[in-house]
């Protein structure tokens, strides 16, 4: 059902029942005010037409009843507005902005003589022969505790998708009419714009549109980061989320094809077109594995493929040190992430988050358990990306199907991927013809450079030509194998020092992860490490060299 309509009908139900205060924490002040006019005058919602009143400290009362916006001088003071309210004998709702900055909480001190007041003329508005009702909005939850038993909260979600969709046509429409835009949008195009918009008041969204409208003289998908620009402004006003931009490619990650396909299978599917096969968007995934072989890597590449915000929580910003601060800044940062869905959120190294701690009173459960309900209950498309090296520390409940929809397990790279990993690097920084020189990425070399780094991860390897290319810049020449060649022969890679560690990884993933690489890719490396002669060369523990973590499934 339409949330506007829903809303509507929670409003007329509450005014009929004569609840003396409400109060809707809203920035959109026009599109409240014009869906409360609506209530008022619509008898199939309520039986008893009312007069609007507005109230704002610049004005003061203002009547806005047919539209003739008559200001009552001498209510700019609120005890006098208040004094008007108490004394009206018509039927009315009274709305009145930002009153909340007598409350105390935002200001220097409580205006004690208006709370008296709005506790007096909330009893008297509860036996009034006519029906009257007072209206707070503000854009931030603000009572004081001497008024909660008096007040009623009532939520005013952001626009929904059908709203902002027809803002979209409308504005299509008339721009289309004027022919000073070229509009080249077909129906599919104009759903992701708008699901893009969904978290933006109408006046954001409005903005968005009109912007991407004017860049260029054209209208088309292109646009579509224009749109997103504008939910990135909402979280930079934050320190527990941060925007991250990426221009990653899925091209630009090596290997790790049984995710891809994962990935590339779920692309769109929190719009329209999902619902008639009975789906809906996924909740999220959580990779595991080696440090240094890609996870990271591949969260910043959905967001470019998916063509949505990515957002990172940072669990360290969630915990301060003021006392139940830390449990409203998960809700603040969930909430936020929720206004800007369809949207990605990112918790790198989740297990240093949500590790049980003894020396914290319990704050760190509370938190987790407040992200634990989230992640089950969530409605909105919020798909959830989290990374971890350290599974093990991990709580069971964390990881039970329905909290994300997969576990990958990146194992060191195969073969073949380091193979992609040395192409994607080289590729990317032999840029200049004087870099180059005779130099060439062949299938040859690449063959040559993956035999030589057995065991070496994704992170290792891209050392390895950054360590080349300082060779031959310090020398001011073109690159050489060689130069390759020595850098690999001055590393010691991640599989020598932390054996133990990732041979626990491996046991942990076989029963309980997908790999992240593919079969194809599995059988090839599991065939190049069998002779013991290449792991003694290059120092690999038999177990690391030829077992592959992770349950072997094809996507």
């Amino acid at each position: 059902m339409d949330a506007v309509f829903e809303f509507k009908k929670t409003i007329s139900n509450l005014l009929k029942a004569r609840f003396p205060c409400l109060f809707i924490p809203s920035w959109e002040e026009d599109r409240l005010l014009t869906i409360i006019n609506d209530i008022a005058i619509d008898s199939s919602l309520i039986k008893t037409k009312r007069d609007i009143f507005t109230w704002k400290i610049t004005t003061g009362l203002v009547n806005i009843k047919d539209d003739t916006m008559k200001t009552l001088t001498g209510t700019k003071d609120p005890l006098k507005a208040l004094e008007f309210i108490e004394k009206y004998k018509e039927p009315a709702i009274f709305m009145m902005f930002d009153l909340h900055s007598y409350f105390g909480s935002t200001s220097a001190s409580p205006n004690f003589q208006v709370i008296r007041k709005i506790r007096d003329v909330s009893s008297l508005l509860k036996r009034s022969p006519n029906p009257k009702n007072i209206i707070f909005v503000s854009p931030s939850l603000d009572i004081p505790v001497d008024l909660q038993k008096d007040i009623s909260i009532v939520e005013f979600d952001l626009p929904s998708f059908s709203e902002l969709m027809n803002l979209l046509e409308d504005m299509i429409t008339v721009n289309k009419e004027s022919g000073r835009i070229n509009i080249n949008l077909n129906e599919e195009e104009k759903e992701r714009i708008a699901k893009a918009a969904v978290g933006l008041t109408i006046q954001e969204a409005e903005n968005a549109f009109a912007r991407a409208m004017v860049e260029g003289g054209n209208f088309d998908i292109s646009k579509l980061d224009l749109i997103l620009e504008e939910k990135r402004q909402i979280i930079k006003k934050t320190e527990i989320l941060e925007v991250i931009k990426s221009d990653l490619k899925m091209e630009d990650v090596g290997g790790l094809g049984n995710i891809k396909n994962w990935l590339e299978k779920r692309n769109k599917s929190w719009m329209d077109s999902a619902k008639i096969y009975g789906i809906s968007s996924p909740n999220g995934l959580l990779i595991t594995g080696v440090p240094g072989c890609g996870k990271s890597l591949i969260v910043k590449a959905i967001s470019s493929i998916w063509q949505l915000p990515l957002l990172r929580l940072d669990i360290g910003k969630v915990f301060s040190g003021i006392v139940g601060s830390s449990e409203e800044n998960m809700r603040k940062a969930l909430k936020i992430a929720e206004a800007t869905s369809p949207s990605i959120l990112w918790i790198d190294e989740i297990e240093k988050g949500f590790t049980d701690s003894d020396g914290d009173s319990g704050t760190s459960s509370r938190v987790f358990g407040t992200f634990l309900t989230w992640m089950q209950e969530k409605t909105k498309p919020v798909f959830v990306a989290a990374t971890a090296n350290n599974i093990g520390s991990l709580p069971p409940e964390f990881l039970r199907k329905g909290r994300f929809d997969e576990i990958f397990f990146v194992d060191l790279p195969t073969h073949k991927e380091r193979m992609d990993i040395f192409r994607i690097h080289l590729e990317k920084r032999l840029l200049n013809p004087k870099v180059i020189g005779e130099f060439k990425i062949t299938e040859n070399v690449l063959q040559e450079l993956s035999d030589m780094t057995e065991g070496y991860v994704g992170a290792e390897i891209e050392q390895v030509v950054i360590s080349a290319l300082f060779e031959a810049f310090s020398e001011s020449r073109s690159i050489k194998f060689q130069d390759l060649e020595k850098a690999i022969k001055g590393t010691v890679s991640l599989s020598v020092t932390q054996a133990e560690q990732i041979r626990f990884l491996r046991e942990w993933a076989n029963l309980r992860a997908v790999a992240a690489t593919s079969n194809e890719d599995r059988a090839d490396y599991e065939s190049l490490t069998s002779e013991t002669k290449e792991d003694e060369k290059y120092g690999i523990d038999e177990d690391i060299g030829s077992v592959r973590g992770g349950r072997a499934v094809d996507f």
